[in-house]
């Protein structure tokens, strides 16, 4: 496994995971990681306390840094503070996961299929929410399209979180939800995150 620099490099955590990461980069190389490999990887990286602790935070806004993921996967390990979220947004055509580190993060997420293209605006039905509290250790995996928003709702304490894509994020739909009214409101691509 791979850490961060905030320079945008990756570096080994130490010669063991150089090791393992080349060889197991190489014998994936060759084909995409799954969602369940992707919560896997979150895992592991979520249970490295000397890398989540080394995470700088930020009292007002959120942190974050990419990691070097599985089978040529974006990871991200991000810092909440207290009362944050993402608002409404899904990921296109790449599939994710993600685990809680520290903290307890909440994940609202609409269980329904959503059209790729072409709208600006959906009227959604009254069944389709779901409501997740992840609390350190426990994660998910989610396919293409998924429609959510993580919250840290703590008044008190950070949260960290560790993330995995599956390809790179190619762009981010973000929305605006009023009652069961879901509205498109930006489109971003890597170079408005990275």
């Amino acid at each position: 496994m791979s850490v961060f620099s905030s320079a945008s490099t990756s570096a080994p955590a130490s010669a063991a995971d150089a090791t393992t990461s080349t060889t197991a980069s190489a014998a994936s190389a060759s084909r995409q990681p799954t969602q369940a490999e992707l919560l896997d990887f979150a895992r592991r990286v979520a249970a490295d306390a000397e890398l989540i602790a080394s995470l700088p935070l930020d009292p007002e806004g959120r942190t974050w840094v990419r990691l070097e993921g599985p089978a040529g996967s974006e990871a991200w390990l991000i810092g909440w503070p207290p009362g944050t979220g993402t608002g409404w947004h899904d990921h296109a055509d790449s599939v994710g996961a993600f685990v809680t580190a520290a903290g307890e993060l909440t994940e609202n997420s609409l269980a329904a299929r959503l059209p790729t293209d072409g709208w600006k605006t959906l009227e959604l039905t009254d069944d389709v929410d779901r409501e997740r509290r992840l609390p350190a250790g426990r994660g998910r995996s989610f396919g293409r399209h998924h429609v959510h928003e993580v919250l840290n709702g703590s008044t008190e304490r950070h949260a960290i979180s560790v993330h995995a894509y599956y390809p790179p994020l190619p762009r981010i739909r973000r929305y605006s939800r009023s009652g069961q009214t879901l509205r498109l409101e930006q489109i971003e691509r890597p170079e408005d995150w990275q």
